[in-house]
């Protein structure tokens, strides 16, 4: 539109050339759709008889599969496989958004209609097919045409409001067993590690649970401080997750930081232990300790429970915000269930924006205005502490839970150590050499040398050696040993299928890249001719007709797509290859 230089345009032609690279961009959204559609019927069962595909798999062939929801018609499984690769996205995203592009056109035509037009934003279309895909066809035309006018024209957060309302209205059966399955998601969940060696982990389970290890929490955050840990509570609170994986640690920490209360009282507290304010033991500064009234673990839950009080580690749940009469934080005004009002309609568009799940009225969330950062000597003084208390809590023969000699146990003198982490770290002979640099940890990611020490904990731990990866190591046998297993996955930590996105685990499938012949010659179990792949790919690879893959070195393989598209998959990512006759790609 316009081609001139961007700084010579005045501003409000520069807004209009913004909006309409915008609309070219959603253009060719909507035809990238139309595109997956055409794929998707090229490979109906009824247009490739021969391949004989069914509901159920045997030995891992092929099967049809509807990808979209109910109405939805059927695909070759297969298939999915070379489209995905062509877009750059894994098979399974790739599956996700065939199956989308489908629902749309079978299953939300009054919607398939507008993005069309360009009315719709195909981004916004394709997630409210996604989150309505559990619905019954008739459910979903339902849905359909009341919901298709408000795609561009609300917030997309006021906009999942209105679809979960409208899933809810025209099917009550399948909301009942969608909130029955929300019941069932109690758990423990370990997220993916972001940058800087910090991993995320979300609790969903008991109320008086989460408040029993929350009271836990705290109690180790408060130790910490009494042994010259000056940072924040939410620092130390979250030093304590590592901490409370040992029980027996964790008891010896409680057990000697009440012990110097008890022994080191400060002559203007109260005669109350749990008030006292202890000089620290480990750097000689006074460290402020302020205990609740009632510092029990049952007092803390009890605190923990008081909802006009919120403990360090709380979440709010949007459903109970959803049902207070007024926040004077936020200013809202709810009427109360009981006031005689009209049943508001399931499709109103009416609502506020999502809450942030934190309550940000919670004190322990900001900065504790005694703390102050520790420096390198005082966090070794405290490490070294916290070593020797972990030593003493396995060392000390009177430990209540210690066994055999002069224990209360009964198992002969065998002592319980808490689980054993196996972690591989890849660094190199000059990070290992001076201690600083950069390290990769496997499902961690990129890490600080120095964060090494927290990877370990306070010990103990053993360091096993190294593993030399430019060694082909093979063996005559179709099963493969561990120590094949093993180096495999610290060859190729992520599975070898192009934009493939698992990474490499002990359950995943090893594939013979030449096939395994018991007549063959010895060693074809080796390090050069296995490679992760996940099951999916595993199966495209072996009963696909069309693929082809094979080893161009010792970190390189390549991947022929059934139409002839090839693609490298080496230690830096996926890379496609021109094919023969056809230029290279120019770069993006």
């Amino acid at each position: 539109m316009f081609e001139e230089d961007l700084d010579a345009l005045p501003t409000a032609d520069l807004l209009e050339s913004a909006a309409e690279l915008r609309a070219s961009a959603y253009r060719a959204e909507a035809r990238l759709l139309q595109h997956a559609l055409s794929y998707a019927d090229r490979y109906h069962p009824s247009a490739h008889p021969g391949r004989r595909a069914g509901r159920r798999t045997c030995d891992g062939r092929e099967r049809a599969v509807v990808l979209g929801g109910d109405g939805c018609p059927e695909i070759l499984e297969f298939a999915i496989a070379e489209f995905g690769v062509m877009l750059g996205i894994s098979p399974h995203v790739a599956a996700d958004y065939l199956g989308q592009a489908l629902a749309l056109r079978h299953r939300f035509p009054f919607l398939w209609a507008r993005v069309l037009s360009g009315e719709a934003t195909p981004w916004k279309a394709c997630r409210i097919v996604a989150d309505c895909k559990k619905l019954s066809e008739e459910a979903a035309a339902r849905v359909d045409k009341p919901v298709a006018g408000l795609v561009d024209s609300i917030t997309p957060a006021r906009l999942d409001r209105i679809i979960k309302a409208a899933r809810m209205h025209v099917d009550l059966d399948q909301a009942r067993a969608e909130a029955a399955e929300k019941a069932r998601e109690r758990g423990v969940f370990v997220g993916q590690s972001n940058e800087h060696g910090t991993k995320t982990m979300v609790i969903k389970a008991a109320a008086g649970a989460v408040a029993r290890n929350d009271a836990t929490l705290a109690a180790i955050a408060d130790a910490l401080k009494i042994f010259g840990d000056t940072r924040r509570v939410q620092t130390r609170r979250a030093e304590a997750v590592g901490i409370i994986a040992d029980p027996r640690f964790t008891e010896e920490l409680l057990t000697q930081a009440r012990t110097y209360r008890l022994t080191n009282p400060d002559p203007d507290s109260t005669d109350t232990p749990d008030s006292v304010a202890p000089n620290n033991p480990a750097s000689g500064r006074a460290a402020s300790v302020q205990a609740p009234a009632d510092d029990t673990p049952a007092g803390r839950a009890r605190v923990a429970q008081d909802p006009g009080t919120r403990s360090a580690g709380s979440w709010v749940d949007d459903d109970l915000l959803d049902g207070l009469l007024h926040d004077p934080a936020t200013g809202w005004d709810e009427p109360a269930w009981d006031d005689e009002a009209e049943v508001p309609d399931p499709l109103d568009t009416a609502g506020r924006d999502p809450v942030e799940p934190f309550d940000l009225r919670d004190p322990h969330l900001h900065i504790d205005p005694d703390c102050e950062p520790m420096d390198a000597a005082a966090e070794r003084v405290l490490n070294a502490r916290l070593a020797q208390i972990k030593h003493d809590a396995y060392a000390n023969q009177s430990h209540p839970h210690t066994t055999g000699a002069g224990g209360s146990g009964g198992s002969g003198g065998v002592r319980v150590r808490p689980g054993q982490t196996e972690v591989y770290v890849h660094l190199t002979d000059l990070t290992l050499d001076t201690g600083t640099g950069v390290l990769r940890a496997e499902t961690l990611g990129p890490m600080l040398a120095e964060q090494l020490t927290e990877l370990v904990g306070y010990g103990p731990y053993t360091v096993k050696p190294v593993i030399d990866l430019n060694d082909a190591v093979s063996v005559d046998a179709y099963e493969i040993p561990d120590r094949i297993r093993e180096r495999v996955k610290l060859i190729h930590p992520v599975e070898v299928f192009p934009f493939g996105t698992q990474e490499t685990r002990r359950s995943m499938d090893l594939d013979h890249l030449r096939p395994y012949d018991p007549l063959g010659p010895p060693g074809q179990t080796s390090t050069t001719n296995l490679a992760p792949l996940g099951r999916y790919p595993h199966r495209v690879k072996t009963h696909a007709p069309g693929w082809d893959v094979r080893r161009i070195d010792h970190k390189t393989l390549q991947w022929t797509t059934p139409h002839g598209f090839r693609f490298h998959v080496d230690p830096t990512g996926t890379h496609r290859m021109p094919t023969p006759g056809q230029a290279p790609a120019e770069p993006h």
